[in-house]
């Protein structure tokens, strides 16, 4: 090549070695490391080299085409995102195709679904092969993406996919219907099942679980527990059920039953040294002016153990009125907590959803005016927001400590850093979804995936 390549701010490309023969991407100077959508991600060796075997969604927005690729693994290193965040990259080489020109690239591996392009070529592989004008696009050509979706094949329902049950109680629900379009999009056979509709024949021979009238729930690759806290106990036992006949469960029972019990969650925060407001709880009244000291005093919040989503939780002023309340519950033979109230927090706390061990996204909630909960389901507003290193790191140990491959962990900042208030195991993704506008349903199904696929390492390309 002699002559340098002009390409404009945003360039189709083909990587042929990966079998995607139409990527668009963006150009980006400002970056040295060039990276490439990837999902379901594993490596293996073959005559003494190492690969990395992932799926891509070539085309944007478009979730029914699945790539298969493999690709040489030359090196791992951290890189830092848009965001600021570090995070450890495969790096694979593979020739990348520019108009007619052909030439080896390194990029990295790592998922792209929230950003814009399915692919950023970086400086590294433009060096002294190109030039960029910034005001131009598509200095090589364009396609539309119908164009770019006829070159690859749709995975058929059914096909090479899984079989997921929705195991939950409301099909109408949002985040239900976004995680069964999710798992469709992507060629899974995925079935809806109401929690109370199910029963089990527990036999050390042959177990089982059969739903409305006796259909059996065989053979099911995955599960997808999203239990309402009225179902708690039967819909856990109905999870282990499933794990006992070999499905993957995306959160299992244990993990289920820890984030329900409100003081065994904060017990096992408390365990794992993961900050979070001071509690107290106890038993007899006698004791509760020690409580209320305990925790440094009125205002002071105290929270029924089996309320979710803000309910049944109360704002003490005084130390009179919290004695009050307090005692009000004892004598229902109500079992509570009661917990230091965060007041420079100003009504506001950070849902942060993490997936497998990574934030996927957060949003901060903010309380509605006169009221200090920050629930959507009571009137909080949603935003985006930016968390810190500090809390995500804080949020992915919360949902480790819980043992939850799927968890909304909500923490609020305080003069002391952040603190986790609750860890939620079916958290809702309508807010999420619309703030973000990240396909966080998306993301679970690909847990799912990553945890059950076997990479197809015996394949070449």
């Amino acid at each position: 090549m002699t002559e340098k390549i002009v390409l404009g701010a945003e360039e189709w490309c083909a990587l042929p070695e990966l079998g995607l023969p139409a990527i668009k991407a963006r150009i980006d100077s400002g970056a040295k490391t060039s990276s490439l959508h990837a999902f379901n991600i594993h490596t293996f060796e073959e005559n003494g080299k190492k690969y990395a075997h992932f799926d891509i969604h070539p085309v944007q927005n478009n979730r029914k085409l699945i790539q298969s690729c493999r690709g040489l693994i030359v090196d791992k290193r951290d890189v830092k995102s848009s965001s600021g965040d570090k995070e450890k990259r495969l790096v694979i080489k593979t020739p990348m195709t520019l108009g007619q020109e052909t030439w080896d690239i390194e990029v990295t591996l790592t998922n792209r679904d929230a950003m814009g392009y399915r692919m950023l070529i970086g400086r590294e592989a433009m060096s002294g092969k190109t030039l960029i004008d910034p005001d131009a696009s598509f200095c090589l050509g364009n396609i539309d993406e119908k164009e770019a979706a006829s070159h690859y094949t749709p995975i058929p329902n059914g096909k090479d996919g899984l079989k997921i049950v929705l195991l939950a109680s409301n099909p109408n629900l949002y985040s239900n219907k976004r995680i069964v379009e999710a798992a469709e999009e992507r060629g899974h056979e995925i079935h809806f099942v109401d929690i109370k509709q199910c029963y089990m024949n527990i036999s050390s021979s042959s177990p089982e679980i059969h739903y409305r009238g006796g259909i059996p729930l065989s053979d099911v690759d995955a599960i997808i527990p999203r239990i309402k806290p009225a179902v708690t106990f039967y819909g856990c036992a109905i999870t282990r059920q499933f794990d006992s006949l070999g499905a993957y469960c995306l959160n299992n029972a244990i993990a289920i039953s820890k984030s329900r019990d409100k003081l065994r969650s904060l017990q096992e925060l408390s365990k794992n040294k993961i900050p979070m407001p001071t509690t107290g709880f106890a038993n007899s009244p006698v004791d509760t002016k020690e409580i209320i000291n305990m925790v440094n005093g009125a205002p002071l919040v105290i929270k029924l153990l089996e309320g979710t989503q803000g309910r049944g939780v109360v704002l003490a002023e005084t130390n009179k009125a919290a004695e009050s309340v307090i005692n009000a519950f004892k004598s229902l033979k109500a079992n509570i907590l009661v917990q230091e109230f965060i007041k420079e927090a100003n009504g506001e706390d950070i849902r942060c959803f993490v997936i497998d061990g990574k934030v996927v996204g957060s949003i901060m909630r903010k309380a509605s005016k006169g009221e200090f909960r920050a629930n959507l389901h009571l009137g909080g507003k949603a935003s985006g927001v930016k968390i810190t290193a500090e809390e995500r790191k804080i949020a992915i140990n919360a949902a480790k400590a819980m043992g939850l491959v799927v968890a909304g962990v909500d923490i609020i900042r305080s003069k002391d850093g952040p603190k986790v208030l609750e860890i939620n195991s079916s958290p809702g993704l309508e807010g999420i979804e619309e703030i973000t506008e990240k396909d966080i349903a998306g993301m679970m199904i690909e847990a799912i995936e990553k945890n059950v696929r076997k990479p197809k390492s015996s394949k070449k390309k």
